[in-house]
């Protein structure tokens, strides 16, 4: 029987001349890795209104490739949401507890509602 061998990603198949490339593509789908989604509000209380808070964390969200929202509340506090796998959201809950903008004051970071969910419910991550 004829062979020939084929890479699908970084993994190598064999396949055999005449054999169907779906048990290949198949064999190759079970080695995908599936990351978990979750989603997370969250209150960052400090000296976080008017001193570029709310745009760097946009700014951060988007490079980390999250979605979610973010604004300032009455109270002098940021609030938002924030939905993304598992890493990527435990590294911007880090960015909002230990980074901010640079004129900002962070005293305390509040996280609520943390939660696996099954699909994104933004499109992007905006300022409101």
């Amino acid at each position: 029987v004829n062979s020939r061998n084929y890479v699908i990603g970084s993994i190598p198949v064999r396949h055999l001349t005449g054999g169907r490339l779906i048990d290949v593509v198949m064999a190759a789908a079970s080695k995908t890795v599936v990351k978990k989604l979750i989603s997370v509000d969250f209150e960052i209380f400090g000296k976080v209104q008017g001193v570029f808070f709310r745009k760097r964390t946009r700014d951060e969200a988007v490079k980390q490739r999250l979605v979610g929202w973010v604004m300032n509340k009455r109270s002098g506090t940021v609030a938002g949401a924030m939905q993304g796998t598992e890493n990527t959201v435990k590294n911007m809950k880090v960015w909002l507890e230990k980074v901010g903008s640079k004129r900002s004051r962070i005293d305390k970071a509040v996280f609520t509602n943390e939660k696996t969910i099954s699909s994104l419910d933004f499109k992007q991550f905006e300022i409101r």
